[in-house]
Order: C-alpha cells, then sequence, then structure tokens
C-alpha cells in the first residue's frame, strides 16, 4: 500500500467514528478492510482548511507542529 492510500484508509477510520477509531486502535488487525478493500476519505484532510476560508475568507497558511502524512513521525518509528 502506498504512504498515500495508507493516509486515506486511516483517515476513513476517524471518519467512521469514536467506536471503529478505539475499535482499530485496540486490536490492529481490525483495520485490514480499510486496507484490502482501499476504503479512502481524503476529502476528511481537506476539512480543517474549508472551514478556516469559510470563516476568513483566506486561505489557510497551513505551517502546524505535526504533519498528518504518512512516514512524518518518525520518532515513532521502530529500531
Amino acid at each position: 500500500m502506498s504512504d498515500d492510500a495508507f493516509l486515506y484508509t486511516r483517515a476513513a477510520v476517524v471518519a467512521a467514528g469514536r467506536t471503529e477509531f478505539d475499535r482499530v486502535l485496540q486490536d490492529p488487525s481490525a483495520f485490514t478492510p480499510y486496507a484490502t478493500d482501499l476504503i479512502w476519505a481524503e476529502p476528511l484532510l481537506y476539512t480543517p482548511d474549508r472551514a478556516y476560508k469559510r470563516i476568513t475568507g483566506e486561505q489557510w497558511d497551513r505551517d502546524t507542529r505535526y504533519s498528518y502524512e504518512s512516514c512524518s513521525n518518525t520518532e515513532g518509528w521502530a529500531d
């Protein structure tokens, strides 16, 4: 699975709600249907940008402390 596909399937888990998110967090094998059926929720990633523009009328200069991109948390990688 590509980095982008992994990101979009993670977004799908979030979009499925707190119960599903907690289930996948507790049992990673529950993520399998998202990965094998390529259940994506890419548009969820852009929700903050759209909300900011709707409220302010301006583009959001996204400069956040943490990146949602796959593989960006190198401190969390196993050795």
